[in-house]
């Protein structure tokens, strides 16, 4: 029997270790691919030791193209098909932050990278093959404009809210994956962990920071917890069979109305296309 292989990003991060143990567990080769860091190596050996399963930090950083590409090209070299990809990395800065200096961060690791990521993987997925994107429920609060992957202000409202565009953006990219891969048997769907008390949730503002811990983080999700949707998707025979769902705590629900119906989603495959050809990309 052919060992099954899963690449998680952001499998160093609070939920990402939870996925990467529970998908560990269930017998896949499991590629954590995470910022080039220590934390990331020594979290990788750790869940290596307890999972008693094979478990391989691969480094990649999302905000890069040439990283992206390199991370692909040993993928492809070490492993001869993905059976499951996690889309689950994602960025908050509470400062403006860019990328070669234009683009910004946020939307270039939550959206772009996986875009990126993920289309560049596909000709490695074989039939019958899962793709979860971590969502969010502030996918509602987000808007698809053409000064999307720009640097906005530097204030952690901008930030807030490139991250509610982000999350939009990734939503509807799962959407398009539905589309275009259904013929193959290939489902795409998209997690949403509700909130959850991760190390992404923080402004790096005292008074901020100190708010949340007393008043909201005690009422926030665990990182175990809000991994279970996205483990669902990723290991329960029956979610194998949907394609283009909207999941949240282990369950299917309704995508807004108005987001299906906007042009928004025909605004972003423009400015994506624009991107991939002003960086000189091609899929």
């Amino acid at each position: 029997m052919i060992k099954k292989t899963a690449i998680i990003t952001g499998g160093a991060g609070s939920m990402g270790k939870e996925i990467t143990k529970a998908v560990a567990k269930a017998g896949f080769t499991t590629i954590m691919a995470d910022l080039p860091r220590k934390e990331a190596e020594q979290a990788c050996s750790k869940i290596k030791e307890e999972t008693n399963g094979e478990v391989v930090f691969f480094p990649v950083d999302l905000a890069s193209a040439d990283s992206i590409f390199s991370f692909v090209e040993k993928v492809k070299n070490d492993y001869g098909q993905i059976d499951l990809l996690i889309n689950n990395a994602g960025a908050l800065y509470p400062k403006k932050k860019d990328v070669e200096g234009k683009w910004d961060y946020t939307l270039m690791v939550n959206y772009f990278g996986h875009y990126l990521l993920t289309n560049k993987l596909l000709s490695s997925f074989c039939e019958g093959a899962r793709i979860v994107n971590v969502c969010s429920l502030t996918y509602q609060y987000g808007k698809i404009k053409p000064q999307l992957f720009e640097c906005g202000r530097n204030s952690w409202v901008q930030q807030m809210y490139n991250y509610f565009n982000s999350k939009l953006a990734l939503l509807y990219f799962t959407l398009d994956l539905t589309e275009q891969l259904k013929e193959k048997q290939i489902t795409a769907n998209c997690s949403d962990p509700g909130i959850v008390g991760t190390n992404i949730i923080a402004m790096n503002n005292k008074t901020f920071d100190k708010i949340c811990d007393v008043f909201a983080r005690p009422f926030m999700k665990s990182p175990k917890k809000g991994a279970q949707t996205a483990i669902y998707l990723a290991l329960n025979e029956s979610a194998g069979k949907i394609t283009g769902g909207y999941f949240k705590n282990v369950k299917q629900v309704s995508i807004l109305p108005r987001v299906l119906q906007s042009n928004e989603r025909e605004i972003l495959r423009q400015l994506t296309a624009d991107l991939l050809r002003e960086k000189n990309i091609m899929l």
